[in-house]
């Protein structure tokens, strides 16, 4: 189970209804070893169309990327990404590999058959919004970056840490609560709520009297697997209880 991950396609256009403007949603999408970003379209959406009646020349196109946290929390929005760069269709004979690297990325494979497109855009610029910041990212940065071990089973672990163990989140108010500071554990406990979780920590919401903080919690080693998590997270609780 992913977080709730969604990603618009927009090719600008005068209207929604003309071959060079309109909305699409893309079913699946990956980052290619070169740093283009290879997705899996609708035939019918009007991105697909204006990519095919491009045919090579450049069509300016922008993704944009909403992260919403799985679980329940006020400010539910995690981040936001724009790509843009320039889009076409992927050629016939890239169209197995193509299929392939989708494939790699989607459990239940890649849809096939002539309801579905592949579009390739060209990563000219990106910019995140987030947690941890808003900043530019190169060309060759998003081409190099590695997914994050965890990001396949991030929305499940956090759900689990909500739903299941929700005082031992709440004990980590300890550490945020330290000496001189201007709270008690006990107004925390109650409303703290997993947010977001990668392999250097896990980052906690705490909401009290209308107002609400982030805390992040860092490991004392970046994790490379569930099981390391594991580990981690008994230090993290045991270094919370004192």
């Amino acid at each position: 189970m992913h977080s709730s991950v969604s990603a618009v396609l927009t090719v600008p256009g005068p209207e929604e209804s003309a071959p060079g403007g309109g909305d699409a949603s893309p079913q699946l999408r990956t980052i290619t070893p070169d740093g283009s970003v290879l997705m899996l379209v609708s035939a019918r959406a009007a991105a697909v169309r204006a990519a095919r009646l491009a045919r090579g020349d450049e069509l300016t196109a922008v993704m944009e990327i909403t992260d919403v946290a799985p679980v329940s929390v006020p400010q539910r929005i995690r981040g936001r990404a724009w790509i843009v760069g320039w889009l076409t269709a992927v050629p016939e004979e890239e169209r197995e590999e193509a299929t392939r690297l989708l494939a790699a990325e989607n459990p239940w494979g890649a849809p096939s058959g002539s309801d579905h497109e592949l579009l390739r855009l060209e990563v000219g610029e990106a910019a995140v919004d987030d947690l941890w910041g808003a900043e530019q990212v190169e060309p060759d940065e998003l081409a190099e970056a590695a997914p994050d071990p965890l990001v396949r089973h991030e929305a499940e672990l956090l759900q689990h840490l909500a739903a299941s163990h929700p005082e031992q989140i709440g004990s980590l108010a300890s550490l945020v609560c330290t000496e001189g500071s201007d709270c008690e554990p006990a107004d925390l406990q109650a409303s703290a709520v997993p947010l977001a979780l990668d392999r250097h920590g896990l980052r906690v919401r705490f909401c009290r009297t209308g107002r609400c903080f982030d805390a992040r919690f860092e490991f004392p080693e970046p994790v490379a697997s569930v099981r390391e998590l594991r580990t981690a997270m008994h230090e993290l609780l045991r270094a919370a209880r004192g």
